[in-house]
């Protein structure tokens, strides 16, 4: 298996390997095994959209649930399309450790990688 799987074809978004264990230790330490990673974009930070990440339980009928390494990834549908081919990594170095979203479709993001413009 790759480090990274898709969660569908026609978004082509995906999830490493190194993004997934973490969540799994996120919904361990939680101590709820149903949780998910639900990833959220919306308008703010320096770039224009910010990204955000929480734990869920709930999936809304304008979600869309892909299964990564072990763990479900959920994204809303106005999310969805500003993250079209994007990948959700976990990344660990001198600064800190995060999640981090590698977009495709931005064209601009700011220092902290946190926000983007489109």
């Amino acid at each position: 298996m790759s480090d990274t799987e898709t969660l569908a074809p026609a978004t082509g978004i995906s999830m490493t390997e190194s993004a997934a264990a973490r969540v799994r230790t996120l919904i361990a330490q939680e101590a709820k095994p149903g949780l998910m990673l639900r990833l959220t974009v919306s308008g703010g930070g320096c770039s224009g959209f910010q990204y955000g990440f929480d734990l869920d339980a709930a999936v809304n009928d304008d979600d869309t649930v892909g299964d990564f390494h072990g763990v479900r990834l959920v994204v809303d549908e106005a999310s969805l399309d500003l993250l079209q081919g994007s990948v959700v990594d976990y990344v660990e170095d001198l600064m800190g450790a995060a999640f981090v979203v590698k977009n495709p479709n931005a064209t601009a993001t700011c220092g902290c990688g946190s926000s983007f413009a489109i």
